[in-house]
């Protein structure tokens, strides 16, 4: 008798998703700055169970030079790390994998030279996700691993940056990411591992300055519970609870006995501790100065280790999108935070639901999609910035798409990574004007041809009109050419809109990329 598929087996197969050697499995990488973590699990009717679990202590972070810089031996570490990750992924297929990289790779100038050969060796994308989404991400890991319905603040103290989350429920209500970690803190305050009141004193001081904003944000007034999802959070207890100072729970006064041993010790070196782990000790010094100032300054009288993680929250996030590939009622986050972007900038919602829905037509033409197929990451993106291309009219009607493409640059939206905002930022830059301006992606096939729908949807709907669905149709001709064709009735009484499209295939005539065919029919 024929074995029947799995369930999760028959959902990829729905899906149209790659075939898998472990189908019944997601795996999330977390490049933090001081380690990279991969995580792969199994959630079955929202049960959440893990089947391998690696992390390397990497110190991307320790590996920005003065001038914001990663350093080559900083690059190869990493590299390394990446190359024996991709060998325990063997077998997954791209839709089961998330990579994400946080602060380190937010402040490297030269991300983008890390990242294309961090992609090759790795196997999968990399995503550089902003500081507010990582805390989205984190508190997705906690609320689904330690649910609760206390209001609650959770906080994580990473390599070069420190997240405050504050939440109820499932609910992120309120995500901030600040610029001060255990890496960073440690290599300015604590120099060649050396500890004393001093230096104590002074990283406490750091860390307070960049902390201070927060303290209305996440006053004692708004959470009943607080919980830490960080590795320096779990190290701290584990020293705790090892020694009989706690049960694990963090407290000001613990906090003050692990500084005491540190100053007596006077060196990281030095410093013998049951609990602390080898690895720990260089970011130990900033990670207790943080948590102590966090402690006192938030009035946090009993902070303990959470379930959940960045790495836990990334594998539900990428469950949640794999659910809303496969049916368009389960909601993407991504899809809300369009939403929520249209709204705050007062798009003309009809007229940017003509553009996308004539943008995804004109696109279907050239990637001619499986039936019931879900749509692709691409096609996705396509129409979101076809949804957000007008949010720059808020700024100015003046060269909109130039205030558009900033906007999505900069802009926080949950669910978003950075390096994909800038690429609908790229598409919303593209939809009018000269083509030279996207120089830099000229090479690139299929965003130029994203590009090229987009530019003709507005062409088609300059007068802010509905349009027959069948008015026009894109096909791929040979070579690069891309064939238009119009309905010839329609055309000849619209003699405005086929000028404009004529000048449009003039434009993409003078570049080596493309070539736009304009057709009566």
């Amino acid at each position: 008798m024929e074995k029947m598929p799995s369930a999760k087996t028959a959902k990829a197969q729905n899906l149209g998703l790659d075939n898998s050697r472990h189908p019944d499995l997601l795996a999330s990488i977390d490049m933090g700055s001081n380690s990279f973590r991969l995580e792969i699990a199994s959630l079955n009717r929202g049960r959440y169970k893990r089947t391998d679990y690696i992390k390397e202590t990497v110190r991307l972070g320790a590996g920005l030079d003065a001038h914001g810089l990663l350093t080559e031996e900083a690059t190869q570490r990493g590299l390394a790390c990446l190359a024996r990750f991709a060998q325990r992924l063997k077998g997954f297929a791209p839709w089961q994998v998330r990579a994400v990289a946080t602060q380190t790779l937010r402040e490297a100038r030269n991300r983008d030279a890390f990242l294309q050969r961090a992609d090759r060796v790795l196997g999968h994308p990399i995503e550089v996700i902003s500081g507010r989404e990582e805390a989205r991400l984190i508190y997705q890991g906690v609320s689904r691993l330690q649910p609760s319905e206390l209001p609650r603040l959770v906080i994580d103290i990473g390599g070069r940056s420190t997240e405050m989350i504050l939440g109820h429920g499932r609910s992120a209500q309120r995500t901030e990411s600040f610029g001060v970690g255990s890496v960073s803190l440690s290599m300015q305050h604590f120099v060649q591992g050396r500890y004393t009141v001093e230096a104590f004193r002074s990283a406490q001081i750091a860390a307070g300055a960049e902390l201070e904003e927060a303290l209305t944000l996440f006053n004692r007034t708004q959470w009943q519970e607080a919980l830490g999802s960080s590795g320096t959070v779990g190290a701290v207890s584990q020293i705790l609870a090892a020694n009989g100072i706690t049960d694990g729970s963090i407290t000001p006064e613990a906090l003050r006995w692990c500084m005491a041993q540190c100053i007596e010790a006077g060196t990281a070196d030095a410093l013998n501790l049951p609990g602390l782990k080898p690895e720990r000790k260089p970011v130990l010094g900033g990670g207790l100065s943080i948590l102590y100032t966090l402690a006192m300054h938030f009035d946090i009288e009993s902070l303990r280790p959470a379930k959940g993680a960045l790495r836990q929250g990334v594998i539900f996030d990428l469950e949640e999108r794999i659910e809303a590939a496969r049916n368009h009622r389960q909601p993407d986050a991504r899809d809300t935070s369009v939403r929520e972007l249209q709204q705050r900038f007062h798009v003309d919602m009809d007229q940017a639901k003509r553009i996308r829905q004539r943008t995804l037509s004109l696109w279907e033409g050239l990637v001619e999609p499986a039936p019931g197929a879900p749509e692709s990451e691409n096609t996705r993106e396509l129409g979101w910035a076809s949804a957000l291309h007008e949010i720059g009219m808020m700024v100015s009607h003046h060269d909109h798409h130039r205030h558009s493409a900033y906007l999505l640059s900069h802009v926080d939206a949950a669910g978003f990574s950075q390096s994909q905002l800038r690429r609908l930022a790229a598409l919303v830059l593209g939809q009018r004007g000269e083509l030279i301006k996207l120089a830099e992606h000229l090479h690139d096939t299929e965003l130029m041809s994203q590009v090229m729908c987009l530019r003709v949807a507005i062409i088609l709907h300059h007068a802010r009109t509905d349009l027959p669905a069948q008015v026009a149709t894109l096909h791929k001709g040979r070579a690069s050419r891309m064939k238009l064709v119009l309905s010839k009735a329609w055309a000849q009484g619209h003699p405005r809109t086929l000028h404009l499209l004529e000048e449009e295939s003039r434009r993409w005539a003078a570049h080596n990329s493309l070539q736009l065919e304009v057709n009566l029919e």
